[in-house]
């Protein structure tokens, strides 16, 4: 525990000196990252290999997928530090400026939240978003990666050190923990961490918040959805439904139900199943499902399990409203899409639907901080206050209210020898 409060010490340190280092210096920083990964290539596959020779037949495939770092993953997660550095700086930015009387002068200004823990799932990849991310926010950043990806998140953390020592800035602004034992330790350090990012299970993130007091962020389970209206578009239908559960279906955005509207079950459901069993996927349905196509029986614990594997459930429903119904229910509030050409239809699914991302006519697997400009993100949040959805920049800011005056006493406004004026001035 003394050591990793020293850590947490140190963290602390490295937070406040980033906090006020220049928009350049943070971009500079990861530069030097960026070119630090592109150099040592082949070291970060050598020690992912290990890690993925470790855990061969022991992990379920979706992890076992996770866990790979294949050299298109580390190319995306490069490209994704440059887009980092082209978005505007995060902090400095005056959201509010009022005159609250002559010479006092209020601000609100965006800073950072401080240091940040966050507790992740065997994705090496995530580990380059989410230090990358608490840089250029001003962040300093202590890391848990899954167990078995020990040997990758080792290199990754120390070829990220040496850049970050190389362009001046302090390297304990990244840490890792490596013991699951670490992590208990970790929830009760509020003095030194301000929140904490779990991704992973329901359970472990429910077990998370239950036992801190730092605020928590994050999503517990993925369970996403498509449903099929009666006036949708067949080769969309198709389209939608195989990419949105197979283009990687370990993502937390991949579709776990398909609900189809009973008027066009008949018609569209057996070319929909044809193209996800070419893609190797497993299909449940309920019996209106199952009286059109062949598929293994769904139960009501389908509804609730997110699969992160090429398992589909299906279900029949009789209107929109049931399907909304359904998501509602069932759904983790991540993300959910209608294919639909009725605008009415659509509209009414995006404003009911009660999850952090509603898409009409496009795949569930565009709910990522990359896709949506954010440069990356430390997680999805499925919480309804801020941030919800994917989290990149601006939710790992906070705000500061700045006073300016020149004298100025309250007792003079409460004698009315005074008077506010609370102009605004932006």
């Amino acid at each position: 525990m003394s050591d990793l409060v020293a850590i947490a010490q140190e963290s602390r340190i490295a937070a406040l000196s980033l906090a006020e280092s220049s928009e350049e210096c943070r971009n500079n920083a990861l530069t030097a990252i960026a070119e630090a990964l592109t150099r040592h290539q082949e070291e970060i596959f050598k020690a992912n290999q290990q890690d993925c020779d470790k855990a061969a037949g022991v992990i379920p495939p979706a992890l076992y997928a996770r866990l790979q770092l294949k050299e298109s993953k580390l190319k995306s997660a490069i490209q994704g530090i440059y887009d980092l550095i082209r978005l505007p700086d995060p902090l400095g930015h005056v959201s509010l400026l009022r005159e609250l009387d002559t010479d006092l002068i209020l601000e609100r200004v965006s800073c950072p939240l401080g240091v940040i823990g966050v507790i992740f799932e065997a994705r090496p990849e995530a580990l380059i978003q989410i230090a990358t991310l608490a840089i250029k926010s001003g962040n300093a950043v202590i890391l848990k990666g899954g167990k078995e990806a020990i040997h990758s998140c080792n290199i990754l953390t120390q070829i990220i050190q040496n850049a970050l020592q190389t362009a001046g800035v302090n390297p304990k602004t990244v840490q890792l923990l490596t013991t699951r034992e670490e992590i208990n330790a970790l929830l009760s350090l509020d003095e030194y961490v301000d929140l904490i990012i779990p991704r992973g299970s329901n359970q472990f993130v429910r077990y998370i918040q239950e036992n801190t007091r730092i605020p928590v962020i994050g999503h517990a389970d993925g369970i996403c959805h498509l449903y099929i209206d009666a006036e949708a578009d067949l080769q969309q239908a198709i389209s939608i439904t195989v990419d949105s559960k197979t283009q990687y279906p370990a993502a937390c955005n991949a579709i776990e139900t398909l609900l189809i509207h009973k008027a066009v079950a008949k018609e569209f459901l057996p070319p929909i199943a044809a193209a996800l069993r070419e893609k190797g996927v497993t299909i449940r349905g309920d019996a209106a499902t199952r009286e059109i196509i062949e598929a293994e029986e769904a139960t009501e614990l389908d509804w609730q399990t997110e699969y992160c594997d090429l398992i589909l459930s299906i279900r029949v429903v009789d209107s929109l409203q049931e399907a909304i119904d359904h998501i509602n229910r069932y759904g983790s509030k991540h993300t959910d899409a209608i294919v639909t050409n009725n605008r009415e239809n659509a509209e009414k699914f995006l404003n009911l639907v009660d999850s952090a991302g509603v898409y009409h006519n496009c795949s569930t697997r565009f709910a990522d901080g990359f896709r949506y400009g954010f440069g990356a993100e430390v997680g999805i949040s499925t919480q309804k206050t801020p941030p919800r959805g994917p989290v990149g920049l601006e939710g790992l800011v906070t705000y500061k209210y700045k006073l300016r005056g020149k004298g100025h006493i309250v007792a003079d406004y409460a004698e009315n020898r005074r008077r506010f004026t609370h102009k605004d001035l932006l």
